[in-house]
């Protein structure tokens, strides 16, 4: 039956045009040169009042390389190491992105964040969350924006999910079944950095089910995580005849294979409700499920997608009750004006000049990496694990 009950959620109104203020540019530096801070760089380029000044890796050469590919003249790349980088006064920097792999993210942004500097740092925020604590911690005695690499945010839909929230039209949320993943999808093309334990941590639960859960959480207005029961598996990973790998790595890929590529989850938060989760790099089916967000006077039905990178394919659909009768209330897709990526960018840039908060607050995600950290905790003990934040 359709319904007009909604209509003032399905219209849109676009932000003015900002004017950016070009009379200072923001000297930034990225550290580590991988395949994300491509993205960062083209982002960068595309804002007006940005300059990129430097770069380091680990790997010798690579920074170098990495600048004169996105055509960036005059960066300063011979750093043996991020510190060095952080500690060369000459730079002036004001920001940096943090594009390491994930076993990296914590230490590279607590010295950022010591050296004044601000930071953006790629998901997921850290691999366990006492290393999420200590980056907090540094960011709370620096003074500066540290936001979280989090660019579904800026998409249109996912507001919309969250206003549909906040207009009060689904009543007390009480449960939401919240994940998604790839068929055949672990993350090989550029090497094993996402499968290796020593440079990742974490599989498919830190590389897309942190998005799934930010899905929900910021909809919800991330109430914190008290207990969880976990599950994490990786038996297509470790299996040398996994048809996902580059023909002839199965051997080699399998046995370097040491994180989750299938991770599950049931979540008691705050306020009653109950958080079920699953996500997967790879798996015997099309999809592990929709998200819903189930409540007391309507339900919302968000069709999956592989991985919930701010890509939404089919629209959305209230479920509720008008005069008595079951409706259901279709939410047109919105376009996003700009891309996400330049988005995340623009948004951490201009809380860097305005002295505004991150637009992905490291508190709110903090709740999110106990979850991830507690999902692993749970797996390893095989029962529900309590959730213990530290004070921070």
């Amino acid at each position: 039956m359709a319904d007009k009950s909604m209509d003032g959620l399905n219209t849109f109104t676009a932000e003015e045009q900002k004017v950016v203020d070009t009379t200072k540019k923001m000297r930034v530096g990225i550290i580590g040169c991988g395949w994300i801070a491509d993205s960062h760089a083209r982002s960068y380029l595309n804002q007006p009042d940005v300059e990129i000044v430097a770069g380091a890796d680990l790997i010798p050469g690579k920074a170098a390389a990495f600048m004169a590919k996105h055509g960036i003249e005059g960066a300063k790349t011979d750093y043996a190491s991020h510190k060095e980088m952080l500690e060369d006064k000459s730079l002036k920097l004001d920001a940096v992105s943090i594009c390491t792999y994930n076993r990296q993210h914590a230490q590279p942004a607590i010295d950022a964040l010591n050296a004044g500097v601000h930071v953006m740092l790629e998901k997921p925020f850290t691999v366990t969350l006492d290393e999420a604590v200590e980056v907090m911690r540094a960011e709370k005695k620096s003074g500066k924006v540290l936001s979280i690499g989090f660019q579904p945010r800026m998409d249109e839909n996912m507001k919309m999910i969250k206003k549909i929230v906040d207009s009060g039209e689904l009543g007390q949320i009480y449960y939401i079944q919240t994940g998604g993943g790839r068929r055949r999808g672990i993350p090989t093309p550029f090497g094993t950095t996402f499968i290796e334990d020593k440079t990742a941590g974490l599989g498919a639960l830190g590389d897309i089910g942190c998005y799934s859960l930010d899905l929900v959480l910021n909809a919800i207005g991330y109430p914190k995580p008290l207990t969880v029961s976990g599950y994490k598996s990786a038996f297509f990973g470790t299996d040398p005849k996994y048809s996902g790998y580059k023909a002839g790595k199965g051997e080699e890929y399998s046995k370097l294979f040491g994180v989750d590529d299938f991770a599950a989850a049931f979540v008691r938060l705050e306020g009653g409700i109950i958080l079920d989760f699953r996500i997967a790099w790879a798996m015997n089916l099309d999809t592990p499920g929709d998200t819903i967000i189930m409540g007391t006077k309507g339900s919302l039905r968000v069709p999956s997608t592989e991985c919930w990178n701010g890509t939404f394919h089919a629209p959305m659909t209230v479920y509720h009750e008008v005069a008595g009768a079951q409706v259901a209330t279709e939410i047109p897709l919105k376009k996003t004006n700009e891309g996400l990526f330049d988005l995340k960018i623009r948004t951490f840039l201009d809380a860097c000049k305005n002295g505004t908060p991150a637009p992905v607050p490291s508190s709110q995600i903090l709740y999110n990496q106990a979850i991830i950290d507690g999902i692993a905790k749970s797996a390893e003990a095989g029962r529900e694990v309590e959730i213990v934040i530290p004070e921070i």
